[in-house]
């Protein structure tokens, strides 16, 4: 059995492969998890943090609620996509507590984006790392960390009401 075992994460053993290598177990230890920042905009080449002016007085205050987050951004949804999908896509890493799915300001239909809150921390950083890039009702997803989800944020950001 190959078998791999992230440091920091000693309660879950993941079963990545099974083949026989000379009839001898082999443990990969990988390293642990990356900080907040870091896995913000994990799937960019260039690392920028987002700063949310509306919910966050300066950078720094945001980074501190990244520190501590169990929540995702998710974006390049399908606008098909509803929340019964994003629950069953992100329950694969872990138990999921809430999805605010990302709505038109003026039309309060899906604009593409949600918001995944995780019971537990390191639930938020395995699906980071697992799920960037999946496809999903036909689409390649972003998976972000982000800060927490605040009352107001569900709505796109956009001069229509639309995400952009």
């Amino acid at each position: 059995d190959i078998r791999i075992r992230p440091a920091s994460i000693n309660r879950h053993l993941i079963l990545l492969h099974t083949s026989t290598i000379m009839s001898a177990k082999t443990t990969l230890i990988l390293p642990p998890p990356t900080c907040a920042p870091a896995l913000l905009n994990a799937n960019a080449t260039e690392k920028r943090l987002y700063w949310d002016r509306s919910h966050y007085s300066k950078p720094e205050a945001q980074i501190c609620a990244l520190a501590h987050a169990s929540t995702l951004y998710v974006g390049n949804l399908a606008f098909s996509t509803r929340t019964i999908h994003l629950r069953r896509h992100f329950e694969q890493v872990g138990p999921v507590a809430e999805i605010h799915l990302g709505l038109d300001r003026f039309k309060k239909t899906p604009c593409g984006f949600a918001f995944v809150e995780y019971h537990h921390r390191i639930d938020a950083l395995s699906a980071v790392a697992n799920l960037t890039g999946t496809k999903l009702d036909g689409r390649l997803i972003r998976v972000e960390l982000d800060a927490g989800f605040k009352v107001g944020r569900q709505y796109g950001r956009g001069t229509s009401g639309g995400q952009v």
